[in-house]
């Protein structure tokens, strides 16, 4: 299924039938031929409870939430209207990549989805159909929605319980780095973090260029690697984790599981604020609080010992340090203090 076009200047659901003029059998029936089926899910939606296999005899969970006005906005100070298809890729995106960071693959999602009488059952549609874009998109064909629920609330939430195999491996944890490993990461820094304030700004969608518009895709619909992580869990990784709080703030909490010190290479920092400049000129801002701060990418963060070749896809950022005794774990930057910036779902 190839991605649906961002939407920008007109309303998508405008004139559209809501989700008061169904009933709930009736909105599932629209949904339930959108989603994808996989050998994993034994019993899908209809029953009470779904079936899933677990032929490992273990299994990742890990779940997720995405509120309307919290996590996302209908419509954005810049004009841009969030469509339905990207709050289910996006949905996708941040679960799948939990397992992921685990060293796993994801085999099964139970989602609910809780939204005003008001929405439309376009959005509804384009949810479901984002959903499956997102898990078949991200490489993950495997996986498919093994039921969930639908609620009326005051504005769209969205949660989603995503279940995963370690194909007998064991799990990769966050504290297992060492002094002396290679600090690396998959995927990108910044780039969703940047959409985001492309997002907030005053620069209408008609201002920005072809380069800039992609940033606003990394933030809706972001693209983990997800064939790094179990490809990392097969090369020797020791600690890993899914960024989605910031690079600085994942990585002290990294840090603190494995009692090490995380130090970054500055030269490599900016390798990944480079292709950000454009977009920081543009608001006058400087590029690299988003490679620090910025998490919504959903890249891996991990730690591989010294001497081996990396795993595709990942490339070196810093270096792990034993802990000085008076300074405690944590995160530098060429060996100095940085401040722990970041997402923090209370405090921000």
């Amino acid at each position: 299924m190839p991605p649906k076009q961002p939407s920008d200047v007109k309303h998508p659901y405008e004139e559209c039938p809501t989700v008061a003029d169904l009933s709930e059998s009736e909105l599932l029936a629209r949904i339930f031929p959108r989603l994808n089926s996989s050998p994993s899910v034994l019993l899908g939606p209809g029953d009470d409870a779904a079936l899933v296999a677990v032929p490992d005899g273990r299994a990742l969970i890990s779940i997720d939430t995405q509120t309307q006005d919290q996590d996302f906005r209908l419509e954005w100070n810049n004009g841009y209207r969030t469509t339905g298809y990207d709050v289910g890729w996006k949905s996708a995106a941040q679960n799948l990549s939990d397992i992921n960071a685990m060293g796993g693959t994801a085999t099964s999602l139970v989602v609910s989805l809780t939204m005003p009488p008001a929405t439309s059952v376009e959005w509804v549609e384009d949810f479901a159909d984002g959903l499956t874009a997102g898990i078949i998109g991200l490489g993950v064909p495997d996986c498919s929605v093994a039921g969930g629920d639908l609620g009326r609330g005051r504005e769209i939430a969205v949660t989603v319980a995503v279940v995963g195999t370690l194909a007998g491996r064991a799990p990769v944890l966050r504290s297992g780095a060492k002094p002396g490993d290679v600090v690396a990461v998959a995927g990108t820094l910044g780039r969703a973090a940047a959409g985001l304030a492309l997002l907030e700004s005053d620069v209408t969608l008609t201002d920005l260029s072809a380069e800039q518009r992609a940033l606003l895709d990394s933030q809706c619909r972001p693209l983990p690697p997800l064939a790094a992580g179990p490809l990392a869990a097969r090369s020797g990784v020791t600690a890993m984790m899914d960024i989605s709080d910031g690079l600085l703030r994942d990585g002290g909490r990294l840090a603190a599981a494995s009692d090490v010190i995380l130090d970054f290479d500055v030269l490599a920092l900016k390798t990944h604020a480079l292709p950000l400049e454009p977009a920081a000129a543009l608001l006058g801002v400087d590029s690299m609080p988003w490679v620090l701060g910025g998490g919504e990418d959903h890249g891996l963060l991990a730690t591989f010992p010294a001497g081996i070749q990396l795993p595709q896809g990942f490339t070196a950022i810093g270096s792990v340090q034993a802990v000085v005794q008076s300074q405690g774990s944590g995160v530098r930057i060429a060996g100095q203090a940085a401040d722990t910036v970041g997402w923090d779902h209370f405090a921000d």
